[in-house]
């Protein structure tokens, strides 16, 4: 007997199949070197409280990093990404989650490897951003 997911299931991971989740099971048991060294500023809640998920399966993508809370992923580019190809393929893929509400920022592995703490303060600016439009009130119009 299968058991139907709940409405957080559906909205943690935008209708993603069985295949892409198992897919992402896999890519978590094998992540690269670059996604180590940032999974260590991401676990465990580290910036401002937020829980990180790694390799995490929305609808027919996998993230590399995704904050639910705040609808943010992580992605970070390998040297395959900056084949014309690729770029396509990542700016189609960026406008399909920003669709789905979901913001996306991009770090290429060499800016976490030879500079962590930007893309730690970058990651954190970011957050604390989408952190304070959860919290903005809707403009209402002054008294007169």
């Amino acid at each position: 007997m299968t058991e139907t997911p709940s409405r957080y299931q559906k909205n943690l991971f935008y209708g993603a199949s069985q295949l892409i989740t198992k897919r992402a099971i896999e890519l978590r048991k094998n992540m690269t070197p670059v996604e180590k060294e940032l999974w260590k500023h991401l676990k465990n809640k580290q910036i401002l409280g937020l829980r990180f998920r790694r390799q995490h399966p929305i609808d027919i993508f996998i993230a590399d990093f995704y904050c639910h809370k705040i609808k943010l992923v992580i992605e970070l580019d390998g040297q395959i990404h900056s084949t014309p190809e690729n770029i396509e393929y990542d700016e189609n893929r960026t406008a399909e989650l920003e669709r789905l509400g979901i913001k996306v920022i991009r770090f290429k592995n060499e800016e976490v490897l030879e500079n962590i703490e930007e893309v730690v303060n970058q990651i954190k600016k970011k957050c604390e951003q989408l952190l304070m439009r959860g919290f903005q009130l809707p403009p209402h119009p002054l008294p007169l």
